[in-house]
């Protein structure tokens, strides 16, 4: 196959990879028994997670679709130990927040199972953050604003392919949202056009770290087929 031009733009063939029927089978039901291992983790040991690693799953996270292939993100990965302590306490003091009078009565209620508090060792403890941005609009180096388009969608995409990475090179994770995080911008020192999406530590978990017994629906409580 020869590459072709549309609309001026280059095109290059896509290279398929040959698999059999018995093999996308086989390799779904692998896939899913790897995935429906994955736990939020709130325990986590200090063992280091080499940089490369954390550069190979931003990278995974990164092959996500986007909406006119903007890639609307950024992924600021933090291993300072000062700079989580800075993220820890701002986090901690909104946390306290929540606890106390923004959250009703019926979600502290929901999220009794799982034991949660206000502290938050995990952003210390973990030995990387990964702190997930949304571009809100295009920043030129100019100062020029342009469109980014689907950006909720396409971060929200690019995040699930984080935490699938993330579990598939053998660590752990937990999907931390201190609301407001406006503070993730400011100790990042961000841009404008950037606003914080999500917060992951990242790494091992403790040795004798407990998860809540939950079960995860069927495929028939959440899924329709129409053949």
């Amino acid at each position: 196959m020869k590459e072709k031009t549309i609309n001026g733009f280059r095109h290059i063939p896509y290279q398929a990879t040959p698999i059999t029927t018995e093999k996308t089978l086989k390799n779904s039901k692998d896939f899913y028994y790897l995935m429906n291992q994955r736990r939020s983790i709130r325990e986590f040991t200090n063992k280091d997670v080499p940089k490369t690693v954390i550069e190979n799953i931003i990278q995974t996270a990164s092959t996500a679709p986007s909406g006119a292939h903007k890639q609307p993100w950024t992924f600021c990965a933090v291993r300072n130990s000062d700079l989580k302590k800075e993220i820890r306490a701002a986090a901690e003091e909104e946390e306290k927040e929540n606890y106390s009078s923004r959250m009703s009565e019926r979600w502290k209620e929901d999220l009794e199972p799982f034991g949660t508090t206000w502290e938050k060792e995990f952003l210390t403890k973990a030995p990387w953050l990964i702190v997930v941005f949304k571009q809100v609009y295009e920043l030129t180096d100019s100062g020029e604003r342009l469109n980014n388009y689907y950006v909720n969608e396409s971060v929200g995409i690019a995040c699930g392919m984080l935490i699938t990475a993330i579990h598939n090179a053998g660590l752990v994770t937990l999907t931390h949202t201190p609301s407001p995080m406006n503070f993730l911008t400011d100790l990042l020192n961000r841009p404008q056009n950037e606003r914080a999406y999500l917060l992951l530590p990242v790494g091992y978990p403790e040795q004798n770290c407990y998860v809540p017994d939950l079960h995860r629906k069927t495929i028939n409580e959440m899924a329709e087929f129409y053949e």
